[in-house]
């Protein structure tokens, strides 16, 4: 993602990547590479948008925070936010955290319009304004969250499907012709399971995720008691409600 926002704002503004591994930026173009602090210092970024994994984001922006410019605004894409809030509150920079609700796992980062992005509505307002202008140029639909609405959301949004993947990745045979919903869905397991272990791991942390999980297996307590039963009309009557769940 880093080298993502990379691309779409170096032909409007003056970039800069920095990393610590500089294998790490040999397809990066267009831009500044930067492996110190001190082309960072010399730099004079205005504003710095952290891309790390979510292991490593806060340490990312200690590292770097002291060879700022104090009126530089900081910012995250972090999916998992974690700690950030009280960070930012006692970093003493102007900050700025949203969360493109896409990767480069699933999504066409050439047609983003059926894509989402959401802008949190505590931290600086020209950041704020910084990011929904770009979001716009890029046809997202931007969702605006306070920290506290935005974990709600994550727990929600990734943590069902997420859990839902585990499981099925859990129990699943090597078929040697599987069907095409099997296929979709092993594509998806593949893509998730190829995730940063600690960023996985953080989703399902988050305080709001057992309940949703909950939920999960209520359901399927319930589609297994229909089952048993060879239950006609109760399965009728379930395919009905999750259908209506769906339009």
């Amino acid at each position: 993602m880093g080298s993502f926002f990379t691309d779409i704002l170096s032909f409007q503004h003056e970039t800069a990547v920095y990393d610590t591994n500089p294998m790490q930026l040999r397809f990066v173009y267009n831009t500044y590479r930067f492996t110190t602090l001190d082309e960072i210092k010399d730099f004079e970024p205005e504003l710095v948008i952290n891309a790390v994994t979510v292991k490593y984001t806060l340490d990312a922006f200690r590292q770097v925070l002291p060879v700022l410019p104090k009126d530089c605004i900081i910012s995250d894409i972090a999916s998992v936010k974690t700690g950030l809030k009280r960070f930012y509150e006692e970093s003493g920079f102007r900050y700025v955290s949203t969360h493109p609700m896409f990767g480069p796992t699933f999504a066409s980062l050439s047609n983003l319009s059926h894509e989402n992005a959401i802008i949190i509505t505590e931290g600086d307002h020209l950041g704020r304004v910084f990011f929904k202008d770009l979001y716009q140029t890029l046809k997202l639909n931007i969702f605006e969250y306070t920290f506290e609405e935005h974990d709600e959301t994550v727990a929600y949004s990734l943590s069902i499907p997420f859990v839902s993947t585990f499981v099925f990745a859990a129990v699943m045979k090597h078929q040697e012709a599987p069907g095409t919903t099997f296929k979709k869905h092993m594509n998806i397991a593949r893509g998730l399971l190829s995730e940063d272990d600690f960023l996985l791991q953080e989703v399902l942390f988050n305080p709001r995720t057992p309940a949703q999980v909950e939920n999960i297996r209520l359901e399927l307590k319930q589609l297994l008691e229909i089952i048993t039963n060879k239950d006609a009309e109760g399965m009728k009557r379930y395919l009905t409600k999750i259908r209506e769940k769906i339009k």
